[in-house]
């Protein structure tokens, strides 16, 4: 078929105009969940000696990370006793309007605070309180359009970590509260209610609120929500307090389930799925490559190989096309980077402590440390090879938000927009 050099033409434009759009961060790892940023019109080669901090604003405690999408920045705190979602204007840093979204609760050796990152979806937002309010909202006002209760409407209590109820022994998220990211995949969205009461993964229509199905009887941990399609089956992978496991997302079946235990039903890092296969990390148990499977009707997660001493408490591993970087074990942790096919350690850098956030934005990584200290390294799995370092934030257990050449960067106090470039 010969076409026509106006339609050829208007094909080109509008793969120029696609190509230079803004490219938003909405969500928890950003727009595809991987960390992973294409943006033709970012260059970067280094890092300023000092931030060039656009604007700055104070702000309550919490460990949600910010979002930004289109002309709107939204961040979780607390404020009064009330754990608070806020929008503010991305360019400016003004406020739009606040809304509280649940009391605040006590944790014993941590600081109180929203833990979960919010999630715009076109013009709404989904926020996640730390003792399990779900609720979406208008982006433009802040009021609710939906919300459910993880605990009167699914049974799954929040405990706080002082309980001396033995079930606060079989959950993580209920203990020191909901931290994992629900994720929305076409009309709808699952959350990680963590009910053992049948109700591990709650399927809803992300407009109406409308439950679609429930699944599993597992706790939950602290991982976020991965969709993926995988042996040819669309799933909702999640990472809960006991297992990795893989649900058909049109019925929430449960096609496979891994055990995996670890102490203090400790597992933090979100899934990685590329293709076929799910990576997962987590102190004790190392990190583990999986082969998803079906023979028949029957699916199998077969493992691929595993890095038993590749500890990684808490970041989750960024795969950059055959290769991905990822935080190594300990409290004083490297920068690691690992052959994805293999498993093997190509690679690793000591200096991180014990958190950072990996984000690879066209080839480079920019590694946040906990300590608010941004590094800037070429991704490659040759060596390490640092282009800058910055000091950009306060302590911080929060990851940035990319949007347009800068981060949005949250700690303890402040949350500011920060310019990769002079």
């Amino acid at each position: 078929m010969k076409i026509s050099p106006a339609v050829l033409f208007a094909v080109q434009t509008f793969g120029l105009m696609a190509a230079l759009q803004a490219v938003d961060w909405p969500q928890w790892r950003g727009p595809n969940r991987d960390a992973v940023i294409t943006d033709p019109k970012f260059t970067i080669t280094s890092l300023p000696a000092e931030p060039k901090v656009l604007w700055k604003i104070p702000v309550g405690l919490g460990l949600a990370s910010p979002v930004v999408s289109g002309s709107s920045a939204v961040y979780l705190d607390a404020q009064s006793g009330q754990e608070t979602v806020h929008c503010v204007d991305a360019a400016t840093g003004k406020p739009v309007w606040s809304v509280p979204l649940a009391p605040t609760v006590t944790f014993s050796n941590y600081q109180e605070g929203p833990r979960c990152t919010p999630l715009i979806d076109g013009d709404r937002l989904y926020v996640q309180s730390s003792s399990g309010e779900f609720r979406c909202l208008a982006l433009a006002t802040g009021k609710t359009i939906w919300h459910t209760n993880f605990e009167t409407d699914y049974g799954a209590k929040f405990l706080g970590n002082s309980s001396n109820d033995p079930e606060a022994n079989q959950t993580a998220s209920r203990r020191h509260g909901n931290n994992g990211s629900a994720a929305i995949d076409g009309d709808r969205i699952f959350v990680p209610v963590g009910s053992p009461k049948g109700a591990t993964l709650v399927a809803f229509e992300k407009k109406t609120g409308k439950e679609i199905w429930r699944a599993g009887t597992d706790n939950t941990a602290y991982a976020s929500v991965m969709v993926g399609t995988l042996a040819g089956t669309r799933q909702v992978v999640h990472f809960t307090a006991d297992a990795l496991m893989g649900v058909d997302a049109h019925d929430g079946k449960i096609l496979w389930r891994e055990p995996l235990k670890t102490g203090a039903k400790r597992h933090v890092c979100t899934p990685v799925i590329s293709g076929d296969f799910v990576v997962v990390a987590s102190t004790n148990i190392g990190t583990i490559k999986f082969h998803i499977v079906k023979n028949g009707s029957e699916y199998k997660a077969e493992r691929a190989w595993t890095d038993a001493p590749l500890k990684t408490i808490l970041g989750t591993p960024t795969l950059v096309g055959k290769f991905f970087y990822t935080v190594g074990a300990g409290s004083r942790a490297d920068l690691v980077c690992v052959d994805f096919e293999t498993g093997k350690e190509l690679w690793s850098q000591p200096g991180l402590s014990d958190y950072a956030s990996i984000t690879a934005v066209n080839d480079k990584l920019l590694v946040l440390n906990s300590t608010g200290e941004l590094t800037l390294v070429a991704a490659s799995p040759e060596q390490y090879k640092e282009l800058g370092r910055m000091q950009v934030s306060g302590k911080t257990w929060s990851s940035p938000a990319y949007k347009d050449g800068r981060i949005l960067v949250k700690d303890d106090t402040s949350l500011k927009a920060v310019a990769l470039t002079p």
